[in-house]
This record gives C-alpha cells, structure tokens and sequence, in this order.
C-alpha cells in the first residue's frame, strides 16, 4: 500500500495530469491483484499525506475509478476495491426463478429485502395482471446477490388472490407459487437496454448511469391465467441473455 502512493514519480511532468498518475497507479495496483477485490483503500486526508497531492487531486483520481466501476464507496464505511464480477448466460428459452438460475451453477443465493406488503393496484398493475380497480396486490420488492455481489434487483407484482400473503416467499418466489399449486409454466418478457439511476445504481454497487438490462415478465399459469408481473433491472456488466434460433420452416416468414 505504501509504494501505490508514494509521493515519488509524481513531479515528472511528461506522465500527464497528477490526478490521472494517481488514477493509473490505483488501477495498475488491482490488475496486478497488489489490491485485491473488497480491499479498502485509505481515507483521501491519508492518500494526500502519503502522495503529496491535494484532496481534490486524490478525489478526482478516485471518483474517476468508482465511475469505471473498478472501485465502490460506501458511505460511512469508505473506498473499497470493487467486486469481480463473473459473466453469466441466462438462456432465454427457459422459465425459471434467479434462484434456480443460481442452484445450476452452483452459487449460493441471498436475498435482501426492500419491502413486501400489500398495497391498491397502480393502474399499470390492473393491466398487466386483469385485475378490478377494487382488488389488491401483494409487491415483492428486493437484491438478489451470490457470491456477495449484487446482480438484480427484482420487483414482482402478483394478486392477492394468488399471493394472500408476500411473507410466504423466502428464498424463491417460484418455490412458494409451487407450494399453492400456481406455480407458471410459460411467460412473456421484453428485454431492453438501460441506464442505471441513482436508486437503482446505489442497490447494484454500480457507478450513476451504469449500463443495465431491464426486464419484464407477464408469466401465465396452463389455464391461461397471469400470475405474476416482474420488472427487473440485471448489471449490464454481469449478464448475457442468449436465445437459440432456428429458421422457418419454408413459407414461413421472408427471406433476407
């Protein structure tokens, strides 16, 4: 840690900005792993004393890294050196819960919770779920981490009437549908590209505007009837949705 912000090398004026030396010192330090995933760094008074640069010089350096996701801070706890994030495929033919998604790959699933109450319906609600003005919902609302990271943030809509009480659900929202008998069998997503706010963002441990996928599911039951209206914000940094594609058979559909 002290030779990352030793004051010598920084009075070379041919390497650029000293906010920019600073910045390439710290990033060169976690691609070398000499500062390691979880990692704090000092307070920025300390990192200024040890380097002889100015706060704001070292406040620029560091927020440079937090916007390149290579570094978090958390408030009152300080600076610490990101996350790795692994890469994970989620097929897009199968119906399955972020839980199951996780049990496949052998990852252990944690749930923080935000909220689960039941509330009047918003009048996107009654739309999706065809339910009366009059009805209720049950609203899930919560971080899904493995492996210590957060990867989604999950919140799901589903009637009263299928869902009495939203304390049922522990773990896997699917489990507890099953455990009624009212567990989907197929679903309808759209899948779109977006930029994290700052709500959002502070929830997945990514910088203010970090691209996301957000997704939304209506899933159905046999009979026809929906069960559950899911909107979903993934890390952009995190997942790959990939989907297997067959031709037409001939007739079907035009050619390119």
């Amino acid at each position: 840690m002290q030779q990352i912000f030793s004051p010598e090398g920084f009075a070379d004026p041919g390497t650029g900005p000293l906010y920019l030396q600073l910045q390439r010192r710290i990033a060169a330090a976690i691609t070398d792993a000499r500062l390691r995933p979880g990692d704090s760094l000092p307070p920025e008074r300390d990192m200024a004393t040890m380097t002889g640069l100015s706060r704001v010089t070292v406040r620029k350096a560091v927020q440079a890294l937090v916007e390149a996701g290579q570094l978090v801070q958390r408030r009152g706890s300080g600076t610490f050196v990101a996350p790795k994030v692994e890469r994970l495929e989620q097929a897009l033919s199968l119906l399955t819960s972020f839980t199951e998604d996780m049990a496949r790959r052998g990852k252990a699933v944690e749930s923080v919770w935000i909220s689960r109450a039941i509330h009047s319906p918003t009048p996107e609600e009654v739309m999706a779920l065809g339910l009366a003005a009059k009805d209720r919902v049950a609203r899930l609302e919560r971080v899904r981490r493995t492996d210590g990271v957060p990867l989604a943030i999950e919140r799901a809509t589903l009637s009263t009437a299928v869902l009495p009480d939203p304390m049922l659900v522990e773990r896997s929202l699917y489990a507890a549908l099953a455990d009624r008998g009212l567990r989907p069998v197929r679903a309808v997503q759209r899948i779109s590209a977006t930029n994290l706010g700052a709500l959002d963002a502070g929830l997945l441990e990514v910088p203010v505007g970090a691209a996301g996928l957000r997704i939304e599911r209506v899933s159905y039951l046999a009979s026809g009837r929906v069960v559950e209206f899911t909107r979903s914000i993934y890390r952009g940094d995190a997942y790959d949705f990939a989907a297997e594609l067959q031709i037409a058979p001939e007739g079907e559909g035009g050619g390119a």
